[in-house]
């Protein structure tokens, strides 16, 4: 057998090297390949035939998983799944800072993160896997030991334990405590005593020493910001510093270097995106700096994250004026502070936290002005305070907000405890005592409904963003919701005998362009593929925006006699739509995953019927699984479906903030597909007919409606019917009850659960305290929360938490399986109630006009007598009438054309359900006799 390992460098190799020392292995050729990522083992293999078998793995984990099978005398197998996490965790965090040709102060922060994480894992271990250690501990301190020799030092107790125990096996030299440290702390117990002075506060955290950055380093040049810069010929220093989230943190970390800048990346409906770049010290109230810019109309707020990311190409909190650089479309206007313009030096942030880069403000200006952009500058003022904000407003940092009048503040503490800070606005204010931690929703859902709603979706892993706009990644939180609505979708399809399917999903322009009223309403969303590598299509092809007219040909095929009818099919795909307004996850995105129902039927009777039972198959996705109340009812003619002859709908109601959203649709298309495709058919009475058709779909928009209608202010609220997890076993373990005492106890309950059809787990990761697991499990939602601590063994008994309102109930271990199932239809329907009651306080009545937008602007739903439904143009002039004077109210002139929502009423359905119209009844808006109720509202 031989051995060839190929690693990026000998210090990459020497994890591997150091396992095969261990073992006896011999490691054959070592090939240093700098373009490598990762090292690669090969092993040639000559069987008795002369034959040669090459095996080939690549990683840290397989390779070390390969040499210690190599030598089966030495048992370091341990446990896979945790020597795959931690080998793959090692290697991911410190290859980065191990490749650097310099130990920072950011990489030292990392490594020292990183030996709080393993040091909280070995608080009850040996080693990371296995009784006499792994292959993962060999890997693992050998790339400690490499960090080491870079300069990092680990501080924590059991790290450096278990260093020493697996090290001393390698040759490794001993860690030791430094004498200097016990010296110093008993000399300062002794000027303690003596009581001649008080001695200083102690500091929070030494702050890493400034270092200047090399331009010649492979970081400095990787850097777009500083690689456009140099380019420019200007003279500038870059220092390495401590990350600095906020003012008070830069000042600490770099304070000396001179001028700072504060950054902020506003949005205005109207007026567009605006980069900030301020002086800390200076007053950024953003209705005083759209009144120096002379935006009339103005209602500036902070961009949202994923703005930051897709138009900056910066994560938050390492904002900079150079990050303007990412805006090559030109949509961003930069505005510039004029206390900074009369600095010498001025320094920022270029994309990262670590470094702060500094230069003349002329040369600033320069850099911006090189990016095509114009640097407006603008006069600020004094805030009339000191207090620091965030540098830029998608970070969410910790630290609790100073509250004015000391320690007392606060709404019932202190003459001024309840004051705002100059400049805060309420809505963008972050929750106190979210502290010290990323991990906490940062927003309250009835103060800033949009941020609390990005910040849930992200923390409770439902998505994570993408780097085409208006495009996301669902991540197996939400994917598994949808799979539960799929699974129940499915199996109420059976009855109605609809079947399964798949069509392509691209589709010819002249197809999609045969049924002219469809593709009007589909024409500016629809996306086109015009080329094949370098050459052009011979005609474009569109990505599937909806499938009728992909669907439809075939069914031109298949149909030809009464017996070929009913055809009813159901396909589950993706479809792209591609918006141009503020996408929004889940809601309002370029990619999307639904279900289409296509059906076509010998009577206008029987494809009525089935649109009927595809919109009480919608009813009860929302009603019955996501415990959300809709309103059924028809569509105008102005709303309909384009090309079709009726749509159905199913409306819900967002309380948080008084809009309405449609669930899903349903639609009688008529015989008009038929024509322009050629479908027809042999009665039975041999005479050729055309069919009815109908088609009904649902989209993954319904998890972002269930987010918005249950989520709080800790995160997600599941309901238990679609929750990927109805319960989570969290243990509480203390010194003398540890987790070997604590686990059987609460995998037997478990088990217990399991066996009534409960979908539950037991949590006993043991690198995570019991309140960050608390907190985790808030914010993904789960229903029931069982906690089991010492005195929960002793008593044989646990508590059960629940999610929606909060209760904790104690319960003995015997009964405690059924009773947790019952709880399951308890608070399924206390969800549902809660939300209707909601809803209905939000139904009204209104019949004249003078009450229409009042109502609309307390985010009510409205019901009206309207003369009806093929009065296009008068629904328009509700439409637009009811948004001027919104607008007006608001004191604004227009609102941004971008923008996914408007403050307009519009009409949502017909109400299946009507109220008694009696006779002479006018139309709230015309005047004419009403023919029907329409309900009006706000909306998605």
């Amino acid at each position: 057998m031989k051995l060839t390992l190929t690693a990026p460098s000998k210090e990459a190799a020497l994890p591997l090297t150091a396992l095969c020392k261990l073992l006896n292995v011999s490691t054959g050729s070592l090939i240093i390949d700098t373009s490598s990522t990762a090292p690669t083992l090969t092993s040639e293999i000559v069987g008795f035939s002369g034959f040669t078998t090459t095996l080939s793995v690549r990683g840290y984990f397989g390779a070390s998983k390969y040499i210690s099978s190599l030598n089966p005398t030495f048992d370091l197998s341990g446990t896979e799944v945790v020597n795959e996490s931690w080998i793959n965790s090692t290697a991911a965090t410190l290859v980065p800072v191990l490749s650097s040709t310099s130990f920072d102060a950011y990489r030292a922060s990392v490594f020292t993160d990183f030996c709080a994480k393993l040091d909280s894992f070995l608080a009850t271990k040996t080693y990371l896997g296995g009784s006499d250690g792994s292959y993962a501990d060999i890997v693992v301190v050998s790339f400690l030991q490499l960090v080491l020799k870079k300069g990092g030092k680990i501080e924590s107790e059991n790290t450096r334990r278990y260093f020493n125990t697996v090290g001393s096996r390698l040759g490794f030299p001993e860690l030791k405590e430094e004498e200097k440290k016990k010296e110093k702390a008993g000399e300062k117990k002794k000027e303690g005593k003596k009581g001649d002075a008080a001695a200083p506060p102690p500091a929070a955290a030494a702050a890493a020493p400034l270092a200047t950055v090399d331009p010649s380093s492979a970081d400095y040049a990787s850097n777009k910001l500083l690689s456009h810069l140099t380019s420019l010929n200007v003279t500038s220093t870059t220092h390495s510093h401590t990350p600095a989230f906020t003012s008070d943190e830069l000042e600490a970390a770099a304070g000396s270097l001179g001028q700072h800048t504060k950054n902020l990346f506003l949005k205005d409906k109207k007026h567009g995106l605006f980069l900030v770049t301020a002086s800390p010290t200076s007053d950024t109230n953003t209705k005083l700096l759209a009144k120096s810019l002379g935006l009339t109309g103005a209602n500036m707020r902070m961009a949202t994250e994923e703005l930051l990311n897709t138009k900056l190409d910066v994560k938050k909190g390492c904002l900079g004026p150079m990050c303007i650089l990412a805006d090559s479309e030109k949509e961003i206007k930069v505005i510039i502070d004029s206390a900074l313009m009369e600095k010498d030096v001025v320094y920022s942030h270029p994309g990262r936290n670590d470094w702060s880069v500094g230069m003349s403000p002329k040369d600033m200006v320069k850099f911006i002005e090189s990016t095509g952009h114009e640097a407006q500058v603008v006069e600020f003022g004094a805030k009339a305070t000191d207090a620091s904000g965030p540098l830029d407003v998608p970070v969410k940092k910790s630290g609790k907000q100073q509250k004015k009048g000391g320690e007392k503040g606060g709404e019932k503490g202190g003459e001024k405890g309840g004051e705002k800070k100059k400049g805060q606005s309420q809505k963008a204010k972050k929750k106190e005592g979210a502290a010290d931690t990323l991990l906490a929703i940062q927003f309250k859902k009835m103060e800033s409904f949009p941020d609390w709603y990005s910040d849930v979706i992200r923390l409770s892993e439902m998505i994570s963003y993408y780097n085409i706009s208006g495009c996301y990644i669902l991540r197996p939180w939400s994917y598994s919701i949808w799979e539960s609505i799929q699974d129940w979708f499915n199996a109420q399809l059976k009855p109605l005998e609809v079947s399964n399917s798949y069509f392509p999903m691209f589709v010819s322009k002249s197809r999609l362009e045969k049924e002219k009223d469809h593709v009007e309403g589909f024409a500016p969303e629809v996306a086109w593929v015009t080329k094949s590598g370098d050459g052009d299509l011979a005609e474009p092809i569109a990505i599937r925006p909806t499938s009728e007219t992909i669907m439809y040909p075939a069914f031109s095929d298949w149909i030809s006699s009464h017996r070929d009818l009913p055809l009813k099919l159901n396909q589950w795909s993706n479809v792209v739509r591609w918006e141009f307004k503020n996408p929004t996850p889940f809601l309002r995105t370029r990619e999307f995953l639904w279900q289409e129902g296509h059906t076509a039927h010998a009577t206008y009777d029987e494809a009525d019927t089935m649109v009927m039972q595809a919109l009480e198959l919608y009813r009860g996705v929302y009603e019955d699984l996501l415990a959300i109340p809709v309103i059924r009812g028809f569509k105008t003619e102005k709303e309909r479906f384009a090309g079709g002859h009726q749509t159905t709908t199913c409306e819900a109601y967002i309380p948080a903030s008084g809009r309405a959203i449609q669930g899903a649709t349903s639609h009688n298309l008529g015989q008009n597909f038929g024509k322009m495709f050629d479908i027809t058919f042999q009665d039975q009475d041999g005479k050729t007919a055309i069919p009815w058709q109908t088609s009904w779909g649902i989209t993954t928009r319904t998890i972002g409606v269930m987010v918005m209608v249950h989520g709080d202010d800790q995160g997600l609220v599941l309901p238990p019917r679609i929750a990927p997890l109805q319960i989570v076993i969290v243990p509480i373990a203390s010194k003398k009850c540890g987790y070997d005492k604590l686990g059987p106890y609460c995998e037997a309950l478990k088990e217990k659960f399991a066996a009534q059809g409960l979908r539950v787990k037991y949590d006993g990761r043991t690198i995570y305290n019991p309140g960050w697991k608390f907190n985790h499990w808030e914010q993904k939602g789960v229903p029931i929360r069982v906690e089991v601590g010492p005195r929960d063994m002793e008593n044989n008994q646990a508590r059960v938490c629940i999610r929606h309102n909060g209760e904790k109930i104690d319960k003995p271990i015997d009964g405690i399986a059924e009773f947790a199932k019952d709880q399951m239809e308890v608070i399924q329907k206390a969800m549902f109630d809660k939300i209707k009651k909601e809803r209905d306080d939000h139904l009204v009545t209104v019949t004249e006009w003078k009450d229409f937008v009042p109502n609309l602007e307390k985010g009510n739903l409205i019901l009206t007598p309207w003369c009806g439904p093929e009065f296009q143009e008068e629904e328009e002039e509700v439409k637009d009438k009811s948004k001027a004077e919104a607008l007006e109210r608001a004191g604004q002139e227009a609102e941004d054309e971008r923008c996914s929502v408007s403050v307009a009423g519009k009409t949502l359905c017909i109400p299946f359900e009507q109220p008694e119209l009696k006779e002479g009844t006018k139309c709230f808006y015309t005047g004419k006799v009403a023919k029907c109720w329409v309900l009006w509202g706000k909306s998605y």
